[in-house]
């Protein structure tokens, strides 16, 4: 009787973690929501801390809706690999000598640091974060 339950309980578990956690929709709407969906939650967070601490330090609801609509409006134009490249080449660009010049002068580097750019502007706008 007991292995009978042990063993039913165990087919049931197995049957819950096969299917619960990793169960996906049956249905994407849209590549557009797998896209928007691509950034990790950690960098969402991060941005939103920066934005915020950038737009007057208010931790408020206001600075952080603005700040969370705003990464959402980033991801709307761009991919998470090219959002976390075009950062790096923003950042390091600046890096003087030889150094910096990988980040500074590849026309692939231009090209992601003006998206980024004309994405945090869209972005700005949408979201009217001043």
């Amino acid at each position: 009787m007991k292995t009978t339950i042990f063993s039913l309980s165990a087919i049931i578990l197995a049957s819950l973690l096969s299917t619960g956690c990793s169960s996906t929709p049956e249905k994407v709407e849209s590549e557009t929501l797998v896209k928007i969906n691509d950034y990790p939650t950690r960098d969402r967070v991060e941005f939103v801390f920066n934005c915020i601490a950038k737009h007057g330090g208010k931790n408020d609801y206001v600075s952080q809706y603005a700040c969370t609509c705003k990464i959402d409006k980033i991801a709307e134009k761009l991919s998470f690999a090219e959002f976390e490249a075009a950062t790096t080449f923003s950042m390091l660009r600046s890096t003087p000598g030889e150094n910096g010049a990988a980040f500074r002068d590849p026309q692939h580097a231009k090209t992601l640091r003006k998206r980024l750019k004309e994405a945090d502007a869209y972005a700005e706008k949408m979201c009217f974060v001043s």
